[in-house]
């Protein structure tokens, strides 16, 4: 199914999307590079907490472990967005198998 067509049926409710929440929050993980992001928020986190900042440090700890989860799981929802506005996503996480399109009965 190409992109117009998808869009289409979406919008038409002649389509169901279902996406992976797993494979979703890896694959968004991995295009924002959370990990080389998040890493570094935690160590200024813990430096915070070393120099006397506890609070600050420990506020910045808890944002450091949160918004990656956070970000995770809303992730197919961020998917179906973008596989809806961008044709080159919507090829890239069906060529992927994240996202699966089924016609309604």
């Amino acid at each position: 199914m190409t992109h117009p067509e998808f869009v289409a049926a979406l919008r038409e409710g002649r389509v169901r999307v279902q996406i992976d929440p797993g494979a979703a929050g890896r694959y968004v993980s991995a295009r924002l590079l959370l990990p080389l992001v998040a890493l570094p928020v935690l160590g200024g986190g813990v430096a915070l907490a070393l120099v006397g900042w506890i609070w600050s440090g420990l506020a910045v700890l808890a944002a450091g472990i949160v918004i990656p989860r956070m970000i995770r799981r809303s992730a197919p929802h961020f998917i179906l967005t973008q596989a809806i506005d961008d044709e080159r996503i919507y090829n890239e996480v069906t060529d992927a198998g994240l996202l699966q399109v089924q016609a309604v009965a």
